[in-house]
């Protein structure tokens, strides 16, 4: 099982959720980059191989792969991502080292399957193989400790231009493949940190582009739709999930003059309830907030009854329609309210409420 082959001393499980954690693109980078050293010093690759994380942690890894031809070596990973929904769950990671010049350098390179930068705004300058700094310091801390070549060190991952096709990085301007990810090497189930960097990254896009105004949409139909209203350019736009307060946050530390808030009635109706992690395992519709939002709204007592009564967003929508009452503009001018509060003055919002089929139920202002 992945569980014993690539692993650590110590628990791998979540406490409580019994969940196992997994490793990160970059660590599977590492570990086959050290192994391959060791061919190059040695002429046999360690197998498994052992390597020493950031924060302390030395997992071992078992090759998949390993190639030793005269004075180049590769070694390759099968990433483990533990419980995780992670799309390079069960990719294979190689580093490919050869020796160069220049003492103690090393160089970075993208093989097949890992994608280069195209545009500002990345961790990384255009035109550098998307090979995150944090696995790059991983990679060379673990390559000194053997030895002191300069080296030339190429990562590839298979099948990876096809995978990034489910990631941000065509977005992003991350052409030809992955990106090798991770500062700390390992992946926490359902963290979704990976999706909070990518919005980070989303935005620091946008800003280093001259964007001044980008949607962020909790799902593929509100994008769409309000990319259509507003005629914004792809780079503008961004998938923020669930996590309306990692966006809201991340702007009001780095401003873009305006952001719009898009979504669907039932994730901007807890936006506007002062929930800013919409996923329903964490926040819930409230028909008694809505049905006290529709009072301050002029509602009659009927309808306000009719609203609290409610089993779902949908059929409050339903009710508000047939009463062609205006709750679902209240909703988007409340919620609006929430997004310039976590903004504290950095920008303008406004909120874009979309139903089902795309077509706009609400907005603020």
């Amino acid at each position: 099982m992945a569980e014993d082959k690539n692993s650590f001393e110590g628990d791998l499980r979540e406490n409580g959720a019994n969940l196992r954690k997994g490793w990160t693109t970059g660590a599977c980078a590492a570990a086959a980059a050290t192994s391959a050293y060791g061919a190059l010093l040695t002429g046999r690759f360690n197998d498994p191989v052992s390597i020493r994380l950031p924060r302390g942690q030395t997992p071992s890894f078992a090759l998949h792969d390993s190639k030793l031809d005269g004075g180049t070596a590769m070694a390759a990973i099968e990433k483990d991502a533990g419980d995780d929904p992670d799309v390079t769950h069960g990719a294979i990671v190689r580093a490919e080292l050869r020796r160069q010049g220049t003492q103690g350098e090393i160089t970075f390179k993208a093989g097949p399957g890992v994608g280069t930068v195209t545009r500002p705004g990345l961790p990384l300058a255009v035109g550098e193989p998307a090979i995150n700094p944090g696995p790059r310091a991983i990679i060379t801390d673990n390559i000194r400790k053997i030895g002191g070549d300069g080296l030339e060190i190429t990562i590839c991952i298979d099948n990876g231009e096809a995978l990034a096709a489910h990631t941000w990085n065509p977005r992003l301007g991350i052409v030809g493949g992955l990106s090798v990810l991770g500062t700390t090497g390992i992946v926490i189930p359902y963290s979704c940190s990976a999706w909070i960097a990518s919005i980070r990254q989303g935005v620091d896009v946008a800003r280093a582009g001259g964007i001044t105004h980008v949607a962020a949409a909790t799902g593929s139909t509100s994008e769409d739709a309000a990319a259509k209203l507003l005629g914004l350019p792809e780079t503008a736009l961004i998938d923020m999930g669930d996590f309306a307060g990692g966006l809201l946050k991340y702007v009001r530390d780095n401003p873009i003059p305006k952001v719009t808030i898009a979504g669907g009635f039932g994730k901007l109706s807890k936006l506007a309830d002062g929930h800013l992690d919409l996923h329903s395992k964490r926040s819930q519709v409230n028909p008694g907030f809505l049905a006290a939002l529709a009072a301050d709204a002029g509602a009659d007592a009927d309808l306000q009854r009719a609203i609290e009564a409610a089993d779902s967003a949908g059929r409050i929508l339903e009710i508000v329609r047939d009463a062609k009452f205006p709750l679902v503009d209240a909703v988007a001018a409340r919620a609006r309210q929430v997004a310039l509060d976590q903004l504290a003055g950095a920008g303008e919002a406004e909120v874009l409420i979309f139903d089902r089929a795309g077509a706009l139920a609400g907005r603020a202002p």
